[in-house]
């Protein structure tokens, strides 16, 4: 994989900033899209295996930000299947589709009735490619004869026109070149690139067009036949048969997954269907996660978002750490190595700041859209501080922690200067240019932020999480600090400095008669008086006074925030409270994750497993078992699952993390490096869990098993197995 470069210099975006969000014009979750990834190249079709090229539909295969195949169909005699099913394998790794004929004319031989012939799709990605194997059998009790079609075409579209964006002007398509066996698709867009498509076909089609193939076959009483496909999105193999690779690369592919996530503790439960729900979870991190030089990174989501993105990577692996410190360590050392270390407006670039998104396609090489390395996110910075803390405490790695200290230090640097605009020492952010994103923090729509009668905020703006987060990381830049033995004044700096901010939060954004924190300060300080789940962050890194916190979970959980299902971004109360809207109304999983992780910090498990049990029976209601990125903020009604958001990714990282992230909470789960103990503190399993068992749990080269049983309202903790030094230690 080639390392991201910055993007050339050239004239700001030209692509209005309203144009780059999502347009919603089609439900992903109506049509319960099929996805695969692997690497820079993902694909997204529908439960027949399909992509249909159709406006405002995002099937297709991409790979750097570019689909290199918009449209891609299966007919049988003209008519499409009928499906039969259509699952992903529980790794990820295969696409499986059963379809069978309907009704077919048949020509001199008569009309062949529905359901007599079988065909079987087996379908995965893998370098840059996608392979396919189609299995026909013919269960009649005559020979057919029929004809099947695969239809294909490529837009050559960059992902933000998929997204609604219109451009003023586009590349040239060439001409299609046919062989034999294949033909190529290919583009030259305005920034220079030429982009190709191959589709490889063995055996030959009996014939093969620009746009087609078609396959004449004639099958005995029971007989097979097998075709086989494969996709190059612009990488050159040479010529190799497509049937050897599909054996070669299958193998290749399915290795390569079980090896990722072998470095994962495994989790098993006594209910089956959490089972399923956690396994799903984890084989979505894991096809999300890229192999890259400077280690794993998740990609945020399909099909919006694979690609690098610093605040959703930050969080997954804050997530995921306690289950493999590799992702981690990774994010970590691919965000420092892209720090930004001079000012540009165009990319809301300053010293210091940590990237928010990084982009292949020929919009972003031609700046017309501002992410080829852009950084406005205001909480980047802050979570990459704490997360090195966080990998540090969970690790004890100190050498990995010291190679990125340099970067550490800049970031804290631009907590103290850059991003304290005004001097009054909490962090606020405003877009340096027209393009750029309107709202910077993780709530990053365009109406996100408000006040109490529902005007929007007019920035510089200080986020309630914000401040939060650089409470967490002024400390744990003190931790690290220590750590490494640096002078004992800038770990003092650097204490005080989270103590004083803490102070002035409470002072400033805590509103007595709502009850929480308020959601933001304006540009003229005023305070946005409005309840969120943003409030709910405070509770994760230790900024809340303890004195706050019962009133502050109180408000979270009460039904205008607690929707049944988990944490509304904001609750019935608000001006904007909107159930169906992307941030105001809405239920995210991994902010209730945070928010869990922070209310079992002050020891509001039980809060925390109630977020759980609401999370777990979401997924239950939804396609493959995997919660997505969104869903709305409806009222959970009795025998009715959540109601979907929809252009919602699934999977995206940091939905996938939740589950795991969820239950560190419920446990207590925390690591001791310099005592090698794996430390449970006054854990707590949901009441839809009897007993659990965590295996391959490291720490410095060392590992445990464990199980945990509930017993009432108590949990007891068995060593199964141990591998090394470590132990088990239990708090109550």
């Amino acid at each position: 994989m080639d390392m991201p470069q910055d993007p050339p210099s050239g004239p700001a975006p030209t692509i209005p900033a309203a144009q780059i969000l999502v347009a919603v014009t089609t439900s992903l979750q109506e049509r319960r899209p099929r996805t695969l990834k692997h690497g820079d190249t993902f694909a997204v079709f529908d439960q027949n295996g399909d992509a249909i090229g159709a406006p405002g539909n995002p099937e297709g295969i991409y790979h750097r930000d570019t689909r290199h195949l918009s449209h891609l169909l299966v007919t049988i005699d003209g008519l499409r299947p009928i499906l039969l099913s259509s699952t992903l394998r529980d790794d990820n790794a295969v696409l499986l589709c059963d379809l069978t004929n309907p009704e077919l004319a048949g020509g001199a031989e008569g009309t062949v009735a529905q359901d007599l012939l079988h065909i079987r799709r087996t379908r995965f990605l893998w370098n840059g490619r996608v392979f396919e194997r189609l299995a026909l059998r013919n269960f009649d009790l005559r020979p057919r004869a029929f004809a099947l079609r695969i239809d294909f075409e490529a837009d050559f579209a960059d992902i933000f026109e998929v997204r609604g964006a219109v451009r003023p002007a586009r590349g040239a398509r060439h001409p299609p070149q046919i062989e034999a066996d294949a033909a190529t698709l290919s583009y030259t867009g305005l920034d220079g690139r030429r982009r190709e498509t191959r589709l490889q076909f063995e055996p030959a089609p009996t014939e093969i067009g620009p746009s087609f193939a078609r396959f004449d076959l004639r099958l005995a009483p029971t007989e097979r036949t097998t075709l086989f496909l494969e996709i190059r999105c612009g990488v050159d193999y040479g010529p190799r048969s497509p049937r050897r690779s599909f054996f070669s690369c299958y193998r290749a592919a399915r290795h390569a997954l079980r090896a990722s996530a072998s470095r994962a503790a495994a989790i098993a439960s006594s209910n089956e269907v959490f089972n399923e729900t956690v396994r799903r979870a984890v084989s979505d991190l894991y096809m999300l996660t890229t192999e890259t030089p400077l280690g794993p990174y998740p990609y945020a989501g399909i099909p919006w978002f694979s690609t690098y993105f610093g605040r959703d990577a930050l969080i997954t692996a804050y997530q995921t750490l306690w289950l493999d410190p590799a992702i981690a360590r990774g994010v970590l050392r691919h965000l420092a190595a892209h720090q930004a270390t001079e000012s540009d407006a165009a990319r809301d670039a300053e010293p210091g700041k940590i990237l928010h998104e990084m982009r292949f396609g020929e919009m972003a090489e031609l700046r017309e859209v501002p992410f080829g390395c852009y950084y406005g996110s205001v909480d980047s910075t802050p979570l990459f501080v704490i997360l090195a803390g966080a990998y540090l405490e969970r690790t004890g790695d100190v050498a990995s922690v010291l190679e990125i200290w340099p970067q550490i230090e800049a970031a804290l640097r631009w907590l103290e200067v850059e991003g304290d605009r005004d001097g009054d020492g909490f962090v606020e952010y405003g877009r340096r240019s027209a393009e750029g994103l309107v709202n910077q923090g993780w709530k990053d729509s365009q109406d996100a932020v408000f006040h109490a009668d529902g005007t929007l905020a007019r920035g510089p703006i200080a986020l309630v999480e914000v401040q939060a987060y650089a409470y967490g990381a002024w400390r744990a830049g003190a931790a690290i600090a220590r750590r490494l033995k640096r002078r004992e004044e800038e770990v003092g700096a650097m204490t005080r400095r989270a103590a004083e901010l803490r102070r002035r939060f409470d002072q400033t954004f805590w509103d007595e008669d709502l009850g929480t924190y308020v959601l933001a300060l304006d540009g003229d300080k005023r305070p946005c008086r409005v309840r969120s789940s943003n409030a709910g962050h405070a509770l994760l890194t230790g900024i809340a006074q303890k004195a706050r916190v019962a009133r502050l979970v109180a408000g979270l959980m009460q039904p205008s925030s607690f929707s049944g299902w988990g944490i509304r971004t904001i609750p019935t109360t608000e001006a904007r409270y909107n159930p169906m809207s992307y941030h105001n109304g809405s239920v995210w999983p991994h902010d209730n994750a945070l928010i869990a992780l922070g209310l079992a910090r002050y020891g509001h498990r039980r809060e925390a497993a109630r977020i759980f049990r609401g999370m777990f029976e979401a997924s239950t209601h939804i396609d493959l078992k995997r919660l997505p990125e969104l869903f709305c903020g409806f009222p959970r009604l009795r025998s009715h699952g959540p109601t979907f958001y929809p252009v919602a990714c699934a999977p995206q990282a940091w939905a996938a993390a939740t589950i795991p992230s969820l239950l560190q909470a419920c446990l207590g789960l925390g690591f001791d490096p310099a005592g090698e103990h794996v430390v449970f503190d006054r854990p707590l399993l949901p009441d839809f869990i009897e007993d659990l068992t965590l295996r391959r749990l490291a720490l410095r080269g060392s590992s445990l098993d464990v199980r945990l049983d509930r017993a009432n309202a108590e949990v007891a903790v068995h060593v199964l197995a141990r591998r090394g030094e470590i132990r088990a230690l239990t708090r109550s």
